[in-house]
């Protein structure tokens, strides 16, 4: 039929041939909407909703630990540590049971003690609850971020909202703070809002534009001195609830070093050592550093029983009593340090040409780190702490050779968790952490196992210092200053009993591994 004769006629189901082609173009573009929102998954798909009897299972234990560990250690954090009884694994890693060095006499007494010293650090370092957001909630709130000095005010960001009712009633609560917002509201109505300067604070209006208006210009106010806590804000809205956390923190005031108009490294950096029947190796040691920076300030803390006086301007030298012992005398060094920075040294260390302390501070300089390590004698040496939460036996500690990961911009640097006894540090960072006195023989991990959590720790391998040779006839000499050397220097059953002694109370381990 020639489709000109199509012309005013109607077809049987009463559309013309123009509605035809626009209802088939209609239901075309439909078609095509449709599939383009099944593809980005816009349109549901018909699901089967299994049972709760036959969900998928969980991994079992064991496939827990294959698939969350590390460095052979299972860091799954809902699991409470257990500590091998034994040495174990193909590496043969050492493993120490605390509660083994413990005395027997006293070894319930000290449990008890420790659980009480436990209550009362858990008050000053207190941890939060998680925090969990409803589904589908019309309220706008914010969910980090939110900080105020104590006793001070702010506006609370982010509070709306979004949903269409005949009546809004809105409740704030605290319970370190109270409410209260910058809205005029007495020229509209004094049933609009409540409880200004109170821990609860209600507006109740119909109109949702003066809510979000009220609610933009919110203050919360501290009302208990605490430099650092945390309140918890409840904002409901008929069934919806919302958590809102703010933290309630005084800023530690700013102390800041001034490295001069010229920044000379020696404005920066002041050199550390403790000395300990070694004049000889000390007065090697002073001179090798003259060599490379003549102007740089040395301290030495010093508990020979037979003192000599170093005779050097830029040496400070401080005695203490005899023997009174190793991290004794790098708290009483590293307390005298005005600069910025401190390296830290042994007395029978060697300064060389490789040994740039320039390069330790850029590190520190441009990164976050308060301690970066080096090398002695070509020997980069660093470990890595890992310590499991355990329940009330204690935690479980781990030291691992080798480091974390690459440090960026830094390619011969490694994040890790201790390095050697030569290493430059944040002065005011490392004197928060401090050294035991109570270690006062052979020590140095012990430092850094205080310090996990509160120190970041780096270490190059570009930066070497030299190793002054051991005299070896010393070694098996009856000289009396060589013998009486060697008993300090050696770590003893008694030695080991109580360092591992003291971790199990101050640090609260359960136990000890090592490789």
């Amino acid at each position: 039929m020639n489709m000109f004769l199509l012309k005013g006629k109607r077809t049987c189901s009463g559309f013309g041939p123009r509605k035809w082609l626009f209802g088939i173009l209609i239901v075309f573009i439909a078609g095509c909407a449709f599939l383009q929102h099944k593809k980005k998954g816009l349109i549901g798909r018909a699901t089967t909703q299994h049972p709760q009897e036959q969900l998928p299972p969980l991994y079992s234990g064991e496939e827990l630990r294959s698939k969350f560990s590390y460095s052979d250690i299972n860091l799954y954090q809902n699991s409470q540590c257990v500590c091998p009884t034994e040495t174990w694994g193909p590496r043969r890693i050492e493993v120490f049971n605390l509660k083994k060095y413990l005395n027997p006499n006293d070894a319930e007494a000290m449990k008890a003690r420790r659980k009480k010293e436990y209550e009362h650090y858990s008050k000053r370092h207190h941890s939060h609850g998680i925090l969990i957001a409803a589904p589908n909630s019309p309220l706008g709130y914010p969910t980090h971020g939110v900080q105020v000095k104590p006793l001070h005010t702010i506006l609370l960001p982010g509070l709306q909202v979004n949903a269409d009712l005949r009546n809004y009633v809105v409740t704030l609560e605290a319970s370190l703070g109270t409410f209260d917002t910058l809205v005029n509201t007495l020229d509209i109505s004094e049933n609009v809002v409540s409880g200004r300067g109170e821990k609860r604070f209600v507006i109740s209006t119909p109109d949702q534009n003066l809510l979000n208006h009220i609610l933009s210009h919110i203050t919360y106010t501290s009302n208990v001195y605490d430099i650092d806590s945390l309140d918890i804000i409840t904002f409901t809205m008929d069934q919806h609830e919302a958590k809102i956390p703010v933290s309630i923190r005084q800023p530690p005031m700013i102390r800041l070093y001034d490295p001069g108009a010229e920044q000379k490294i020696q404005s920066l950096v002041t050199i550390t050592t403790k000395t300990l029947l070694r004049y000889d190796k000390l007065k090697a040691l002073i001179s090798s550093i003259r060599q490379y920076y003549p102007e740089i300030k040395i301290i030495v803390a010093d508990d020979n029983n037979v003192t000599e006086k170093i005779e050097d301007d830029n040496v400070e030298q401080y005695f203490m009593p005899f023997g009174k012992g190793w991290f004794a005398g790098r708290n009483l060094a590293v307390s005298q340090v005005t600069t910025k920075y401190f390296l830290w040294v042994d007395d029978d260390f060697l300064f060389t040409k490789d040994t740039k302390i320039e390069k330790l501070v850029d590190v520190l300089e441009s990164t976050n780190l308060d301690v970066v390590g080096a090398s002695v004698d070509g020997n980069h040496f660093s470990f890595r702490l890992l310590l499991q939460e355990g329940g009330e036996e204690g935690d479980c500690l781990h030291w691992r050779g080798g480091s974390y990961q690459e440090i960026e911009g830094f390619p011969k640097c490694v994040l890790t968790g201790g390095v050697v006894n030569f290493f430059l540090a944040h002065t005011n960072r490392v004197l928060s952490v401090g050294f035991d006195p109570k270690l006062n023989r052979v020590a140095h991990t012990e430092f850094f196992v205080d310090a996990l959590g509160r120190l970041r720790v780096g270490s190059c391998s570009d930066v070497v210092v030299g190793h002054q040779k051991k005299d070896l006839s010393v070694l098996g000499s009856k000289d009396e200053k060589a013998r009486m050397y060697n008993s300090f220097r050696t770590n003893t059953n008694e030695q080991v009993t109580m360092k591992l002694t003291l971790h199990y109370f101050k640090n609260r381990l359960s136990c000890f591994t090592k490789h």
